[in-house]
């Protein structure tokens, strides 16, 4: 009997395959399983020299800082789609 040693495993999309200007991505750093990340807004993609569609680097901005770096597209950890239009959609208040 044969018995099949391949991944079982579903390998997903990595997460900076969609990312475009305005979202909000996560980005890993050096420990992320200690909680070593921060959040950023993609301000720029840049493509790579063989496939210029596909990001290889991102200008980003800290959302906590505001300092603005340029990152590894494979150091995005997560995207934040939830929060994709949230200022043009958030509730008006009637006032105080």
């Amino acid at each position: 009997m044969s018995v099949d040693h391949g991944d079982l495993a579903v390998k997903a999309e990595a997460p900076f395959l969609h990312v475009r200007p305005g979202h909000f991505v996560i980005v890993a750093g050096d420990q992320l399983d200690q909680g070593d990340w921060w959040m950023g807004q993609v301000l720029f993609c840049e493509g790579s020299a063989r496939h210029p569609r596909l990001p290889s680097l991102f200008q980003v901005a800290d959302v906590d800082t505001g300092v603005i770096k340029w990152i590894n597209a494979d150091a995005v950890s997560d995207v934040i789609w939830s929060m994709d239009g949230w200022p043009a959609s958030a509730p008006v208040s009637s006032g105080c």
